[in-house]
């Protein structure tokens, strides 16, 4: 235990430290300290430093698990581990915890682990005066005989203050004062209570009542008080008061007293007579804890209980007993109730702390739980015996009072028990005994304490030779009877050499599955068996390990063909056997040697006569191979004879080889040369010229096949093409071409000399794009009508665009002889083209009009009109291919040096729109105007080559038939 002594010198209080110097002694193994702390306290508050009072340290606390255990439950204060404090957790109300019991302390025990450690603390509970005096009534009324004595007594309630010691009630006033005044009595127990005793007689002729204030004072600081009123009635007389004949009563109740057993008779006389002498029993105003549970008769004066007693809530009882007669006079007494135990209470088993699971490996006496177990009883009846089963591998010991230890007391084993059901008995020694019981249910943790097995010590596997790299061989397991981590197992291929190699080259393993696998294919024929190790590891720490040895058999597959030995075969000469003509019936020719470089029936060969020149001479052995043959020679037999030999193994599927034997039928060896001196590259050579011929064949083949797809697609094409054509020349305007240096002779001025016509066409009207006249630029030249001088161009010459139109001029007309090009005489009909005007007139020429003698034509008919635009088209179309820069064209400007020479008649007549002139040719006045024009008009040949024609703005419809024409 822990002890404290506390020393304090009054007369040096001042001149000492204010505070108290505690000396403290502890023993660590169990120890006791007491604090003292004032109720109400704020939460957090620090109630004391365990770390100083009990010599631990922080660390101490922690790795114990510090905790705090009570009895009753109660969390009034908490344990700061980090700061080895003890704190306030709640609210500490001192009255609500103690009543009036004092000291009002708080028990409670820290518990330690590793190693177990119990420390007993005492709180004690200081009353503040946090509590004002009080009484149950708000009044009370006295009858008061006028004939009373001085000194008379009447009993008064206590004020009520749940405070205690100081800031309890101290002391009690009584105001007014005349007849009256306070008699505070106080009780073995230390409780008070007040009398108001008559000093002065009273007359109720003078005054009837009498109105007083009772006011109670405590001793707290600030001092708090409580009041009453007290009305106080004067009677007649009635002198004589009862008398109780004890002062005292005690009596003994046992705590298992049911309702309505008599616990004793009071009793008291009055020498008055009649009415004054008949008495009523009660309890007194301050007996109120006891009315619960006693009743009096208020004319017997028979105690009884009416409620339950519990020796362990209440031990003593103390009640006051007021006898009262008919004249208001009264006398007191006290009654005493001791309540004996009864063994009631069963024993409470708790476990306040538990370690679960412990591991196998623990050491004999580990603490596994800390067991308190309770009984409410006092005496033998509280005494308490625990136990467990004997054939458990644990025990119980005792600690300190009511706390019990349960330690191991054997060898533990997970992999033989696992878990233990450990109940726990405890007997009181009451009469009969009460018993209570508390099963734990204790796991064993697993220690990594066994490695992992194989079933076996070896493993076998057989694996086909030409395997696939990564086929599973077969799948080691091993066991271990640990559990979680301890049990789960990884497998590893132990480094060794296989070979000359590292085995892994070979072979891997699964780590989580141990499958064994094939790192590579492997062949029969070089190796036959590996023996590899496999070792197996657990999780545990440190792991344990295992190995087994597998045995790896590569089984022979029918991989090989069989080779030949004999005879060999050479690419460049021949070699026969030769056979005398004079051979009998099985002549031993040759014999075909062959080995397979399987194994088993996979080597086993037969010999087979696949072909033969004469298969009724020669045959095969089935077994040796040996050529013999089979009737005798003749002179009709031919002199070469070829066989061929298959050789086969017995192998699934089986494979074989082939052997040619050239076998001469000869005596002499000039015979057999002359048979065998065919080279067999010639056969080689043609087989190869066959087989290029072939080829180029083909390729021809598939050029003629392309070709003509691609010209009857194209025929295919322009077909379209014309169809389409046809469906919209009849909505196609037919648009003149006008040479830009025609020159009015008639000088009648129907024609502009500078006008420029760009006409762009399809065959479709809708995209055709036609640009009116516009003037020249400065290097192009015009011609005046005279055709004496070549005049720049100005821009008052275009403004004449649109004036009025001349009559047309018979000069201007060609004749069909003068006209070059394919529409001149060569053509057989004359072409005929239609200019539609914008009212919708049209004009055309005739064969009169286009030979100069007559009139107007008459309209052609349509057939004409498309056979002259499609001739007019072909020739322009051969035109713009002919033409180079500076030529006649379409595409093309007409550059200054232009003559008449140059201008292609492409029509046998031009109408002008608007006008009603016919240009036609007059060969003298157009020569003459040409050689002016020339000699006036040409410059230098510098400046010739220097002047570009200018180029026509591309719309978008010449744009489509450029584009076309590239296609083309």
């Amino acid at each position: 235990m822990m002890v404290f002594f506390c020393c304090l010198n009054e007369r040096n209080m001042f001149s000492w430290w204010p505070l108290l110097f505690c000396v403290c002694v502890a023993l660590m193994a169990v120890g006791q300290v007491r604090y003292s702390v004032p109720e109400e306290m704020a939460t957090g508050s620090v109630v004391g430093n365990i770390i100083q009072d009990l010599g631990l340290d922080v660390k101490r606390l922690k790795s114990g698990r510090a905790r705090i255990f009570t009895e009753d439950g109660s969390e009034y204060i908490g344990l700061n581990a980090d700061k080895g404090t003890l704190v306030v957790a709640k609210r500490i109300d001192r009255e609500e915890l103690c009543n009036q019991v004092s000291p009002c302390s708080l028990h409670f025990q820290i518990i330690l682990e590793n190693p177990m450690e119990l420390h007993r603390i005492d709180v004690e509970v200081t009353d503040i005066n946090d509590n004002a005096p009080f009484f149950s009534k708000k009044e009370y009324n006295f009858q008061v005989s006028e004939s009373a004595t001085q000194g008379a007594r009447y009993s008064l309630e206590s004020a009520r203050d749940p405070d205690v010691a100081q800031n309890s009630i101290q002391s009690y006033k009584l105001n007014p004062s005349d007849h009256f005044k306070l008699n505070v009595i106080s009780r073995t127990d230390g409780t008070k209570y007040v009398e108001m005793v008559l000093h002065s007689s009273l007359d109720r002729e003078t005054q009837e009542e009498h109105k007083l204030t009772l006011t109670a004072f405590d001793g707290g600081n600030p001092q708090k008080s409580g009041s009453v009123k007290i009305n106080v009635l004067v009677l007649d007389a009635n002198d004589n008061a009862p008398v109780f004949s004890q002062s005292a009563y005690r009596v003994t109740v046992p705590e298992n007293a049911s309702q309505g057993t008599a616990v004793l008779t009071v009793s008291a006389t009055d020498n008055d007579k009649g009415a004054n002498q008949d008495l009523t029993y009660s309890f007194s105003q301050h007996t109120n804890s006891a009315s619960s549970i006693f009743n009096i008769d208020a004319h017997t004066g028979e105690i009884t209980v009416t409620g339950i007693l519990d020796y362990e809530k209440t031990k003593h009882y103390e009640i006051d007993i007021e006898a009262t007669d008919k004249g208001g006079l009264s006398d007191t007494t006290k009654v005493q109730i001791e309540v004996t135990d009864l063994n009631d209470n069963v024993p409470v088993i708790s476990v306040i702390s538990l370690s679960n699971p412990i591991p196998e490996d623990s050491a004999l006496n580990t603490v596994i739980a800390m067991i308190n177990i309770k009984d409410m009883d006092s005496g033998k009846n509280g005494h308490v015996q625990c136990f467990i089963n004997q054939d458990l591998p644990f025990k119980v010991k005792s600690s300190s009072t009511n706390f019990y230890s349960l330690v191991s007391d054997d060898v533990l084993d997970r992999e033989t028990v696992s878990e233990y059901n450990i109940t726990i008995t405890a007997v009181d020694g009451g009469s009969p005994p009460f018993s209570a019981n508390k099963t734990i249910c204790l796991k064993i943790s697993d220690v990594n304490d066994n490695a992992p097995e194989f079933p076996q010590n070896s493993f076998t596997s057989f694996l086909p030779e030409n395997n696939s790299p990564g086929m599973s061989l077969l799948s080691v397991k091993a066991s271990d009877k640990d559990f979680g981590n301890n049990a789960r197992v990884s497998y590893f291929l132990e480094d060794s050499q296989l070979n000359g190699m590292s085995a892994s080259v070979y072979f891997s393993v699964n780590a989580e599955s141990g499958e064994v696998l094939a790192v590579r294919s492997f062949d029969y024929e070089q190796t036959k068996e590996f023996h590899i190790r496999v070792k197996v590891q657990d999780g545990g720490s440190p792991p344990l390990s295992n190995n087994v040895t597998v045995k790896i058999l590569i089984q022979d597959q029918n991989d090989n063909p069989p080779q030949i030995l004999y005879p060999v075969q050479t690419g460049g000469s021949v070699v026969a056997e030769m056979v005398p003509r004079s051979a009998d019936v099985g002549y031993l020719v040759t014999k075909v040697v062959a080995v397979d470089v399987d194994s088993g029936q996979n080597a086993w060969l037969s010999y087979k006569l696949q072909k033969a020149t004469d298969r009724a001479l020669f045959e095969v052995g089935l077994q040796n191979g040996e050529i013999r043959t089979i009737r005798q020679v003749t002179d009709k037999d031919a002199v070469k004879q070829r066989l061929t030999v298959i050789v086969e193994d017995n192998g699934q599927p089986s494979r074989s080889a082939t052997v040619i034997v050239n076998v001469a039928v000869a005596d002499s060896f000039p015979e057999v040369l002359s048979e065998f001196t065919d080279s067999p590259h010639d056969k080689e050579y043609n087989d190869t010229l066959t087989f290029y011929l072939v080829l180029a064949l083909a390729v021809v083949s598939f050029l003629f096949i392309t070709c003509l797809v691609v010209i009857i697609s194209v025929k295919i094409y322009r077909w379209r093409q014309e169809r389409f054509f046809n469906k919209s020349s009849g909505n196609l305007p037919v648009i003149p071409y006008y040479p830009s240096l025609y020159a009015d002779a008639g000088g009648t001025g129907t024609l502009k000399q500078g006008l420029n016509y760009e006409i762009y066409g399809t065959t479709d009207s809708r995209m055709s794009d036609v640009k009116c006249p516009r003037p020249f630029s400065q290097n192009t030249l015009s011609v005046d009508p005279s055709a004496t001088r070549t005049v720049p161009r100005h821009k008052a010459e275009a403004e004449n665009v649109q004036t009025e139109q001349k009559p047309p001029n018979n000069d201007w007309r060609f004749t069909q002889g003068q006209r070059p090009g394919p529409s001149g005489p060569h053509m057989p009909y004359g072409t005929q083209i239609r200019w539609t005007t914008k009212n919708g007139t049209r004009a055309t020429g005739g064969p009169e009009v286009a030979m100069g003698t007559g009139p107007w034509p008459q309209p052609p008919t349509e057939a004409e009109q498309l056979q002259a635009l499609m001739a007019a088209a072909n020739e322009v179309s051969e035109a713009t291919a002919t033409l180079g820069p500076g030529t006649m064209g379409l595409s093309t400007r007409y550059s200054p040096q232009f003559t008449l020479q140059h201008v292609p008649d492409y029509r046998q007549n031009v109408y002008i729109p608007g006008s009603t002139a016919t240009l036609t040719s007059n060969p003298q006045q157009q020569q003459a105007m040409a050689q002016q024009a020339t000699q006036q008009a040409l410059p230098p040949p510098q400046a010739s080559a220097q002047a570009e024609p200018p180029k026509a703005a591309q719309t978008p419809a010449s744009k489509k038939k450029s584009t076309k024409k590239e296609k083309k």
